[in-house]
Order: C-alpha cells, then sequence, then structure tokens
C-alpha cells in the first residue's frame, strides 16, 4: 500500500503547479504522468500521510454540480465522496484494486491500493466489442463524456493524464481493440493533441480524433457550460486517423471529380503526342541513342517548340559537348530554317537577327558555359540555379554521360547513380521538366549507329537511368544506309512511359539537310 507524502506539489517535468504527488516509493504527476522511484534514503523531508483502501459502502454518491455531472452518471462510474475528497475506483477485471483521491476544493491527488494493477478507469463497466469506445483524459471527462453521448457507448479515461496515455493505452491495447471505432478524446491542449497523435499511432486507422468546434479544454467543460449538443456534434464528426503521407481515398472526391490536366506544351511531333500526351512539369524524360544519331538535334526541336508554344516560361540550356556559340547558333537555325552552325552556310545580317530576336532575344533563353567543368555537383548546382533563380520551367541536359565519364573516382556506375538520383530530387522539389541525354552501351551485333533498336536494358549503368526517369525515349537510326532517305530518317521509341504506360515506336523524323530541320513523315506507321 503506498504511503502519500505531499501532495499538490510543483512538478519540474512539465511546468504543472499542483499535479505532482510524492509516495514512499518516489513521485508521480498526474498531467504528465512522470514517474521517478527514490530510494528510502534519498526520500524529501515531508509529513508522512497513511493511506488505506476506503470501503465503497462509505462514500456518498451525489451530482457534481460545476461539471453538470448527474447523481446518476456517478454512481454509475463509482465516483463519490469522503471527507472532502471525490474517490475515482480503479479495477482489475471485476476486482476493486484502487482508488485515486482528489481533494474536492483543489486538484491534489493521492493513491489508495494497488494502483500499477488498475486498468482504465471504467473499463470494468463495458463489456469487449462493440461500435464505439471513447478515451478521455481524466475521469471526470469520462462520465461527462458518457452522460451527454446519453449513456450510450462506452466511455474510460486513462490513469495519469496525457503524459503517461501511450502506456495506459498499450496496457490495455486488446480490450480497447475489441471496438470498431475508438474516439479519443484528450484535452484540446498541446499535451493532449500530442498525446492523441501518440495514441493513434498505436491503435492504427480505428482511431478517431475529436476536434472541438467550441473554445473548450475538455469533456467536462462541455457538460458544465451546457455544450452537449456541441459536444455529441463534434464526437460524430471526429476524424479517422490517417498517419503521415496516408490519405483517406473516401476524402478525395472533389480531387477526382476535376477533369485531368492536359500538359501545357506538347511534343512538336504528334506521334510521340498520341503515346506520350506531351510534356508534363515535374517529369524527367531521358533521351538515349548511339554516338552521332541526332539527339541534340532532337533536343533543339523540343527547345523551339517549347519556346514557341508555352506561355513564356523560361527554358535552360546545358549542352557539354559543344561551346555556347555553337548552341546559339543551332537554335537560331530552327528559326532561320537554314543550318547557321554550319560554314557553308549563307545568311545576311537581317536573317541572323530576325532568327536571334525569335530565340535568344526573347530573354527566356539561358545557356550554361561549362569551360570544360563537369563536375557532378557543379552541373547539379547550375541546374538547380536555373530552376530557383531563373524560373526555368524547362531544362535540357545533354549529356550525363559526359558529366560522369569526367569523374575521378572511375566508377561509371556509382556515379551514374549519383546524379541521376539528384537530378530526381530536383525535379520533384522544383516542379521543372528536366530532359536529359544518355549514352547506350554497345550491343552485339549490329551496332546502334546502323539502326540497331534501343531497350531500358542498353542503358549505361546499373538501371537507375531507366528507374528514375519518368519517361525514356529511344532514338534509331542506320547512320551508314546506303539509301538516302534511310540514312537521314530517326526513329523515336518509347522505352519507358509512366504517365499512359503506352510504349513503343512513336513517329518517323526525316532531316532535311537544306532547312536543317527535322519533320514528321507518315510514310510508315508501323515502324
Amino acid at each position: 500500500m503506498a504511503e502519500q507524502l505531499k501532495a499538490h506539489q510543483p512538478c519540474p517535468d512539465c511546468g504543472s503547479s499542483d499535479a505532482l504527488t510524492y509516495y514512499d516509493w518516489g513521485s508521480l504527476c498526474f498531467k504528465c504522468g512522470e514517474k521517478k522511484v527514490t530510494k528510502s534514503d534519498m526520500k524529501p523531508n515531508l509529513t508522512k500521510v497513511q493511506s488505506k483502501m476506503t470501503n465503497v459502502h462509505d462514500l456518498t454518491y451525489g451530482s457534481v454540480v460545476d461539471r453538470g455531472l448527474t447523481r446518476e452518471t456517478c454512481q454509475t462510474y463509482g465516483i463519490g465522496v469522503k471527507d472532502n475528497f471525490y474517490y475515482f475506483p480503479y479495477y482489475n477485471g471485476d476486482t476493486l484494486v484502487a482508488y485515486k483521491k482528489r481533494n474536492t476544493d483543489d486538484k491534489r491527488f493521492s493513491i489508495e491500493g494497488s494502483w500499477q494493477q488498475g486498468a482504465l478507469f471504467g473499463q470494468q463497466l463495458f463489456n469487449k466489442g462493440g461500435k464505439y469506445v471513447t478515451i478521455c483524459e481524466g475521469e471526470f471527462d469520462a462520465a461527462a463524456a458518457y452522460q451527454m453521448l446519453g449513456s450510450k457507448y462506452p466511455v474510460v479515461s486513462v490513469r495519469n493524464g496525457a503524459g503517461n496515455a501511450v502506456q495506459d493505452i498499450k496496457a490495455n491495447y486488446e480490450w480497447l481493440d475489441s471496438f470498431e471505432n475508438i474516439v479519443l478524446c484528450f484535452d484540446s491542449d498541446d499535451a493532449g493533441r500530442t498525446a492523441s497523435e501518440q495514441v493513434a499511432e498505436i491503435l492504427g486507422t480505428k482511431a478517431k480524433i475529436f476536434k472541438g468546434t467550441k473554445d473548450l479544454k475538455d469533456a467536462c467543460e462541455y457538460n458544465g457550460q451546457g455544450e452537449g449538443k456541441a459536444f455529441i456534434d463534434a464526437w460524430w464528426q471526429a476524424e479517422r486517423f490517417t498517419p503521415d503521407g496516408i490519405i483517406d481515398g473516401a476524402g478525395l472526391w472533389d480531387v477526382v471529380n476535376q477533369p485531368v490536366e492536359l500538359a501545357k506544351v506538347q511534343y512538336p511531333f504528334s506521334g510521340l503526342n498520341d503515346l506520350t500526351y506531351g510534356v508534363r512539369e515535374g517529369e524527367l524524360i531521358t533521351i538515349t541513342a548511339g554516338s552521332g544519331l541526332g539527339k541534340s538535334q532532337f533536343l533543339r526541336e523540343i527547345v523551339y517548340h517549347i519556346l514557341n508554344n508555352s506561355n513564356d516560361e523560361n527554358i535552360g540550356l546545358l549542352f557539354l559537348e559543344e561551346s555556347v556559340k555553337r548552341t546559339a547558333k543551332s537554335i537560331m537555325s530552327l528559326a532561320a530554317n537554314k543550318p547557321l552552325h554550319l560554314p557553308d552556310t549563307e545568311a545576311t545580317n537581317e536573317e541572323l537577327r530576325s532568327a536571334f530576336d525569335a530565340t535568344l532575344g526573347t530573354g527566356r533563353v539561358f545557356l550554361f558555359d561549362h569551360f570544360g567543368s563537369t563536375a557532378i555537383d557543379n552541373i547539379i548546382n547550375r541546374v538547380r540555379f536555373m530552376a530557383k533563380a531563373l524560373d526555368c520551367k524547362y531544362i535540357f541536359l545533354d549529356h550525363v554521360s559526359i558529366v560522369v565519364s569526367a569523374q575521378d573516382n572511375g566508377d561509371e556506375r556509382k556515379a551514374l547513380d549519383e546524379i541521376m538520383t539528384k537530378l530526381r530530387m530536383i525535379v520533384q522539389s522544383t516542379g521543372i521538366a528536366l530532359f536529359c541525354v544518355s549514352h547506350l552501351k554497345r550491343p552485339d551485333g549490329k551496332g546502334h549507329e546502323e539502326g540497331a533498336a534501343t531497350s531500358l536494358s542498353a542503358l549505361r549503368g546499373s538501371g537507375s537511368i531507366g528507374q528514375l526517369s519518368d519517361m525514356v525515349l529511344g532514338l534509331e537510326r542506320n547512320g551508314q544506309s546506303e539509301d538516302l532517305k534511310e540514312r537521314h530518317t530517326t526513329r523515336v521509341r518509347v522505352l519507358k512511359n509512366r504517365f499512359s504506360g503506352l510504349t513503343g515506336p512513336a513517329c518517323a523524323l526525316y532531316y532535311d539537310r537544306i532547312t536543317g530541320r527535322m519533320t514528321e513523315t507518315h510514310e510508315d506507321k508501323e515502324l
């Protein structure tokens, strides 16, 4: 039997001014639940008070006016009064094992009996199983909630306040889990809200968290101020607990009832759009092909198309295999409809100026002059700068393979994993559409330069490129064909398509040496 030494003391752990009680074995805070066991020679020098188990028949039962509790409710829960103390009975099964005593004039608590054997307050009143059970933070709150709910549903209370709620729930988990719904009705202060989340994590999706609609702290305040209807309404509206990151599908109607948004811009080739549904922000698109098969020209066509068909979004270009001058002239070539980057192409100053104004002169195109510096962190920082500081919504990196080959450690697979993971993170955090070029492994037999088919398995590295990309497009061309048209026709294959799942041959693009442009040809739908 515990001996109370002194009650109504300040708690050094939670800051409560009167919730700590000292016993012969140590101390217990009835607010935060902090329990400390001390050696006999370390007890505080306080006046001892002998506690004895009170006979239940020695208690008187009546209403608690300031809390709105009726005599009937108090009798149901066994809340009695003797010598200016409220007595709250705690049971183990059907056996009364302890009382928590509270002075009627203040918040001083003490314990009689075998406190550690007690279950939840009020648990002995209700059979296992049922539709609902409600858990409150205090004994009076449990009685008040039970009364406001028309004495229809089980209501219990944790033993030691919010701070020790998790231990109480774990100790009585089997009984609580027998109910279909468990409503957590803790105090509306920080400690109560924290305890609700912690307890809900244990109870899982059966848990519902009560969120009051009035500026009232607990069930007693609702009952004492005649706000029973407001309490009942909030109780029925208690939200089912879902762990962080988990969304209840039942609440998504307003989301799914909206039409699927179209991509802000399309690809310049209809066959590709048929499978991909356009270019979406927040996606990582990888372009792959053998060496010298027109990957850069394919990217330039997309750049120029976005420039002319987007709502003033900025574009960032990191073409690492060529100078800024070459990249700039190649982009201007599309507007001029002639390959300005070639030395034998003639163009007037007026043509050059017009092409410049239509592309670079718009102020929407930003280029990276790498000066041979292709360290992974340097490239990553430039991509992030373009996205964050320059507000580029579409960024083109040609190509990751040259970045990887420039690393000192010589581990290509590791370097590819590193840069692709970092690029994926930038896409996720900024919402940009990022186009990356990657080279292929050399195949057995006919090479990619002779028209060999592309595949995800042919991507360089450990597979991170294919895994982390939302879209993978393979370009195929027989650059050694004796047939001129065949030699200048590139076939585009969708290798991965996270958006629609549609893959396979998409379109054929013919490169005109006179105009320097790639145009879609519909000569062969089977490809």
